[in-house]
């Protein structure tokens, strides 16, 4: 793995490369999460692609960009990483907001994407009308949100913090604690609040996607029996459930080598 830099709009958008014989593909992380999300399925692809997965603009390496926030930023980031390399199509795969920064880049760019991947995002949130952004992270994302504006002694103390999760200690790996260190800037979270509530607000108002392939977790982000998405919505979303994963795991733990071969099997 190399990490190269990006220049966009505002700054210089970090990127996490994973060479591979196969096709280029890039991939999108959650609101709080970093490219660091995609290591267990960059070891499980083992170079059957090319694999891409910036820092998104406003959090880990790529927190310097000023911005502007929002899926259309994104959207122009993914095709900006593309342009660098030289690449005229390439594969979208997503998680969690990451779904939706692919559906922006489809819906903005289609003749850039020769194909996409959902997991676990990119389909309306089901949430009640009228909610306040930050009401609506806090029903949805909770702890992830709370944590953004804590503050942390030291590095062994963040990792604690996410150890506490049973979605995440319950399952811990070194590269869960990779992921989690890529995040840590010294006393607290990467993650700009600017532009978390400016992709929530894009999120919060986005239209049903077209019917992409989509994977989908059945335990929510405490490891709950709920999913972040209800058994219902992903049925009728046509989604392949992952089982025994929860939202972190299904990339980060046991669900990596099933979203591995659904890339393999959809983005080649």
């Amino acid at each position: 793995m190399r990490e190269f830099d990006v220049p966009v709009d505002g700054g210089s958008l970090r990127v996490l490369d994973w060479p591979g014989d196969g096709p280029a593909v890039i991939a999108a992380h959650g609101i709080t999460a970093n490219a660091l999300s995609w290591a267990a399925v960059a070891r499980e692809l083992d170079g059957a692609v090319h694999l891409l997965a910036p820092d998104l603009r406003g959090r880990a390496r790529s927190a310097g960009i000023t911005g502007p926030f929002g899926m259309a930023a994104h959207a122009a980031d993914v095709v900006a990483v593309a342009d660098h390399l030289g690449l005229d199509r390439v594969g979208l795969v997503g998680h969690s907001m990451g779904g939706f920064v692919v559906t922006e880049t489809v819906k903005r760019h289609p003749d850039r994407v020769s194909g996409v991947l959902l997991v676990d995002g990119g389909l309306p949130l089901p949430l009640p009308p009228g909610l306040d952004v930050d009401t609506a992270l806090l029903a949805t994302i909770g702890p992830a949100m709370r944590r953004l504006s804590m503050t942390f002694a030291s590095e062994p103390e963040y990792l604690a913090y996410f150890r506490a999760n049973p979605a995440l200690g319950d399952h811990w790996s070194d590269d869960i604690a990779d992921y989690v260190r890529r995040d840590f800037t010294g006393t607290g979270s990467s993650c700009r609040l600017e532009a978390v509530r400016a992709d929530a607000r894009d999120m919060l108002t986005a239209p049903a996607p077209a019917p992409f392939p989509l994977l989908g977790a059945p335990r929510g982000l405490q490891d709950e029996e709920t999913g972040m998405y209800p058994g219902a919505t992903l049925e009728a979303a046509g989604a392949e459930v992952v089982p025994d994963v929860n939202h972190y795991t299904i990339l980060l733990g046991k669900g990596a080598a099933t979203v591995a071969a659904r890339i393999r099997a959809t983005l080649i």
